[in-house]
């Protein structure tokens, strides 16, 4: 496009860039200005960096937004450009057009809070009965959930509001759950968009965008584009943390989520959080977060300490069960060759080779748990579940992983079993005899119930295997990992905890 003398058309908001380019925030601060527009609203993003010429337009092209035109002034450059075709702006209402807003430049952030002083001891909870039933965490979102998320990630409804609402879901999650009789709840991560990338809207130093944000910054953008073709949902409605500053926890990760919970049932509840091997392979994206750490395992260490402050204050709170959720470590042994880069439950980062990344696995597990109370923890691991197509995900077996997990202090895996991706049950023998096993004994994936014989043949297969008092009963994975892409619905995942309640009763009695 060639620049012309003045835009013929209003901006409906304005953004000062500065000598930002694309790669040191440029792009966060334009998403940030994007975002509360309504689709056809015009911003007006103004630079004095060069290579912007080219980075931009190439954004607008990777993520459906249209560069109106372009004037250029000396150094000074301004960009109008369109959220969504410009198509789309004759259906705009004039009552709720934006005004301008300059968004300040973010700067890198000073201590860490979890530094500043001892971390609290943790509350009494009651003992998690061999056998017991539990959700592994999310559980599939209500339709007026989803559109007041967007609408929250979008700047478009207050953080009070939207917490209204998600409280009225927690609720409906709940309810479900006991309805079916489990041991142990869930608030079904209702107020997440993700189980992971929910971070990005927790910590400081890191902002969610869009997938598609990510394209014109990577060196492949065609391959990455590829890897998000195995989603269900359009690249463009997920979203992911992107780390431009230090990371800072100034408030609960997800203690607001079980205070919540604990006000609506008093049944023990556990909390999901993702782990810090995780965390690293989704928030370490060379384009950005190489501006604030100089490595990835730099980032792992903040992350560390982060998550262990937070599993801290909520053993504090009473959380019967904090789980890290670690499903990216079977990526690490069975899925493409080191170096590669592929979409398995939000981690795009590349990964280097697979003792180095286990290696690296360990050393931050052994970090968040230090000091910890290994009886209240947990660690699920899957094969990935973004679809409920069975091809779409991992097959391999855990004996590449058995020493990894063994090295894990907790007290619990919460393992994938059900499917038959997950190879045989016999492997697990090769785990601490004081650890107890979650065995996925239904899989979520499939639309089926699977019947109450089926579930009591899985149990006393894994009592024969890993001893009962040893067992607990969970689905192979959650049941609606991103919130707009749900691999089951409402109805099926009640059902499916059902009968694993009725199972659990013939096999406590049977068995213990």
């Amino acid at each position: 496009m060639q620049p012309i003398e003045a835009h013929v058309l209003p901006a409906d908001a304005v953004l000062e860039g500065g000598d930002l380019d694309c790669g040191s925030g440029l792009l966060l601060l334009i998403r940030r200005g994007i975002d509360p527009l309504l689709p056809g609203q015009l911003l007006d993003i103004r630079s004095t960096e060069l290579s912007v010429d080219e980075d931009l337009p190439a954004w607008c092209r990777m993520t459906g937004n249209e560069l109106v035109s372009f004037t250029r002034s000396g150094r000074e450059r301004s960009f109008l450009v369109c959220k969504g075709p410009l198509a789309g702006r004759e259906a705009l209402r004039a009552e709720r057009a934006v005004g301008a807003s300059a968004p300040a430049v973010i700067e890198a952030s000073g201590p860490l809070e979890e530094d500043a002083g001892p971390l609290p001891g943790p509350s009494p909870a009651p003992p998690i009965a061999a056998l017991s039933v539990m959700g592994i965490g999310s559980w599939p979102r209500p339709r007026w959930l989803l559109q007041a998320l967007h609408a929250w990630l979008e700047g478009r409804v207050s953080d009070e509001d939207f917490e209204s609402t998600a409280d009225d879901a927690v609720r409906l999650a709940i309810a479900a759950q006991l309805r079916a009789g489990v041991d142990v709840v869930t608030d079904g991560e209702q107020r997440r968009d993700s189980y992971a990338s929910f971070v990005g809207k927790r910590l400081e130093g890191t902002q969610l965008v869009p997938l598609t944000d990510l394209l014109p910054m990577v060196d492949h953008p065609e391959a990455l584009a590829e890897s998000f073709a195995s989603l269900d949902v359009p690249a463009d409605k997920v979203r992911h943390p992107a780390v431009f500053a230090r990371l800072r926890r100034t408030r609960p990760i997800a203690g607001h989520e079980l205070a919540f919970a604990q006000g609506v049932t008093d049944r023990p509840v556990k909390v999901a959080i993702p782990g810090p091997y995780l965390l690293t392979r989704t928030m370490w994206m060379e384009c950005w977060s190489d501006r604030a750490y100089p490595s990835r395992q730099a980032l792992g260490a903040d992350i560390a300490r982060i998550l262990r402050a937070e599993i801290f204050h909520l053993l504090a709170a009473g959380a019967a069960i904090v789980q890290l959720d670690e499903p990216v470590l079977t990526e690490v042994v069975h899925g493409r060759a080191s170096g590669g880069r592929s979409f398995m439950c939000g981690a795009l980062s590349e990964k280097g080779e697979i003792e180095q990344e286990l290696t690296f696995a360990r050393e931050l597990l052994g970090a968040v748990l230090e000091g910890v109370p290994r009886e209240r923890t947990a660690l699920h691991m899957c094969r990935g579940n973004w679809t409920p197509d069975e091809s779409a995900a991992l097959t391999g077996d855990y004996a590449p992983l058995v020493e990894t997990l063994a090295s894990v202090n907790v007290g619990a895996y919460l393992l994938e079993a059900c499917t038959p991706r997950a190879g045989d049950l016999e492997i697990l023998r090769g785990l601490p005899e004081d650890r107890r096993i979650g065995v996925g004994v239904v899989n979520q994936k499939h639309a089926r119930l699977e019947t109450v014989d089926e579930i009591v043949a899985r149990g006393h297969r894994a009592a024969e295997i890993l001893g009962a008092h040893r067992v607990l009963l969970v689905p192979d994975c959650g049941f609606a990992t991103f919130a707009d892409n749900p691999v089951a619905s409402a109805q099926a995942a009640e059902g499916k905890l059902k009968a694993m309640a009725e199972a659990s009763a013939r096999l406590r009695a049977e068995l213990l």
